[in-house]
Order: structure tokens, then sequence, then C-alpha cells
């Protein structure tokens, strides 16, 4: 029995030497996986063959484009300018008798610099309604329109969509939700408000005017659905992680995205969103900061300081310090004025940033 064991294992151990032996085994491409660039950076990369392989030609591409050609084992440069931040994935196609083989690795662009630093000047406050655990926030035709997440099957309240008034905050009209639900961001498209939804994977599509619900779609885009806003050609969605989702405007379904990173990594967690003058101003869950982005290449540009705008020491009795957070930016475009909130605040700020 034991000589059985012996010989399989021997059959075995020549069986996994030849193939590692194989030729096509042998070929090998740098850089080496997980190599960080900065966007700018020119990427050398090389297919390396056995001494015994000689290839007709090896074509390289990024992603699924391609980037250079050689017919020999020399380098092809890749320029890094135009390209989104993120995961690329690398490929020498290596062809030889009228085969291909291919040979991958990954590289990982960053920003090419650290994000400015800025900070705020608060403009003036406005009252803002304490029951809404804010997820979306737009200021239009003179009125500010606010998704309220809600908690749901909760006693502190449901969902809701409303209008209110900037000046006194009062609320111009009010739509409540399903209960069950929990509703994040919203955008306004023309006479429509379009509004996500967090896990149950449903966007609503609402008359602005009065609020009628008009329809529904299913929203797979993406892990869940957190912000929403607009450029006046398409929609802009995150989804909790660092991606940033391009949707139809018409039928909300994707068609692009970037992936947002400063010098150090990926930012994670992008919440509200807002479009104002080419950019995307985005919150980040829980931090006391607003990114400004790039939305062709997902480059942090900007880092604005928010800290101290609604300060721990000014806050009401039974504040839920880690859960009613810094979220919500509106811009109105005729006046040039920002305005930000939080869950649950009791005020809303107009606001100026300005360098650190």
């Amino acid at each position: 029995m034991n000589k059985k064991i012996a010989f399989f294992a021997l059959i075995s151990l020549l069986v996994y030497s030849c193939k590692n032996n194989d030729q096509t085994g042998s070929i090998t491409i740098s850089p080496d996986a997980g190599t960080a660039y900065k966007a700018g950076d020119v990427i050398s990369a090389k297919v390396t063959l056995p001494a015994d392989i000689k290839a007709d030609s090896i074509v390289y591409l990024l992603d699924s484009t391609r980037v250079g050609s050689v017919k020999d084992s020399s380098a092809v440069k890749i320029k890094t300018d135009t390209i989104a931040l993120g995961a690329r994935v690398i490929t020498g196609r290596v062809y030889q008798a009228g085969k291909s083989q291919d040979v991958t690795t990954n590289i990982v662009l960053l920003a090419a610099k650290a994000p400015e630093q800025l900070t705020y000047q608060v403009v003036k406050t406005f009252p803002h309604d304490t029951a809404s655990y804010t997820e979306g926030l737009q200021y239009i035709d003179g009125v500010m329109y606010e998704s309220d997440g809600g908690v749901a099957n909760s006693p502190e309240g449901k969902s809701s969509l409303r209008k209110t008034d900037l000046q006194t905050g009062r609320i111009l009209k009010i739509r409540d939700g399903d209960p069950k639900i929990f509703s994040e961001g919203l955008s306004v498209i023309g006479n429509k408000i379009v509004q996500l939804t967090w896990k149950e994977k449903i966007g609503y599509v609402y008359d602005k005017n009065n609020f009628e619900l008009l329809s529904t779609f299913n929203n797979n885009v993406g892990v869940e659905g957190w912000g929403l806003c607009f450029d006046g050609t398409k929609l802009y969605m995150d989804d909790s992680t660092n991606r940033i989702w391009f949707l139809d405007k018409d039928n909300y379904r994707s068609i692009g995205y970037i992936d947002v990173y400063d010098d150090k990594g990926a930012i994670d967690s992008l919440n509200e969103l807002e479009y104002i003058d080419g950019k995307i101003y985005a919150n980040v869950y829980q931090k006391d900061y607003i990114l400004v982005i790039d939305p062709k290449t997902g480059v942090v540009l900007q880092k604005i300081d928010m800290s101290n705008l609604y300060p721990k020491s000014s806050h009401y009795a039974g504040f839920d310090d880690d859960n009613n957070v810094l979220n919500g930016i509106a811009y109105d475009k005729a006046t040039n004025s920002i305005f930000v909130t939080g869950k649950k605040w009791p005020k809303l700020y107009q606001v100026k940033f300005v360098k650190k």
C-alpha cells in the first residue's frame, strides 16, 4: 500500500514539475503587481521571455486599451497623465507562431499631489429642522429640497421628501416615505425629483411640484445607494465606497464611473454630493471635511476642514454625536452661495471656502 502511495506521489510530482517548466509559465511582466504610481508618472512595462522563446510581437494593453507594441523584449512606456485613478491592469500579449499568450500585472494610480487644504467662513445661518436626518440636499428655484433618511422601523421617525423655506426653515411640502424604507440622496432634474434608497435597490421619481410619485426604477448600480447630484447632463451617484457612478438622466442606468483617490490612497464612504462649477463636492461619512473632486479623473483636488462648524459644546440635549454627522451640501448658482448642514442639526450654514 505504501509503495502505491509513493508511486502516485512521484507521478504527481513529475506532472507538477512539467507544468512549472512549461515555456509559457516562464513568461513574466513588470512592474510588480500592486506597485503604486502618481498621476503623470511614466510606467515602464516589460515582458521578459525565457531564452528559448522568441516572440513575433508583444502587444501591451492598459485595461482593454492598446497602449503599444514591440517585436522584442524592450519596454513600453505608458503615460498616466490622462488616465483615471485607481487599480489598472497591464497586459502583455505575446504572439508566437500564430498563437497568443497573455501575462498580466496591476498597478494603482494615485493623485499626483496632496489636495489643497481649505477651511470655511460662515456667511449666514438659517434654521434647520432637527427632525430631518439629512441625506440629500439641493437648493433650486428659491427653496431647499431635502431627503430625510429617518430611521426605518423606528419610533424616531420615517424617511421623507421635503421642500423648505431657506430663510425660516418652514416646511412647505412634505411626503412621508414607506416606514420600512431608508431614503438617501436626491437630485432635481427639470420637473422631477430623483431619490435613492439605502439598501433596497429602489429609486423613486417624483413630480417636483406636487411630490406625486411618477415612477420607480431598479437601482442595481453599486453596493448601496448614498449620494446623488446632477451636472445638467448626467447624474453622479456614490455607493459607500470610493466609487462615483455616472448614471443616465433618463433611465438611471450606469454609463461609467470614477474611483476617488488622493495622493495616499482611496477615499471610501463618500456620501452627500453636490456639483459646483465643474467639480464634485462630497461629504465623507462621519468625517468633518468636504472633498472637492475632479469628475473626469477622480483626483481629490481640495480638502475643506469643516471641524467646529457645529461644535460638540453647543450640541442640544440628547444629540447623537456618532450618527448626527456633517452631511448636506447645496449650491445656489445665481448668488454663488454654498450651504451645508448635518443630520438633525438645528442650523443650516451659508459658508465661504478659503485657504487655510
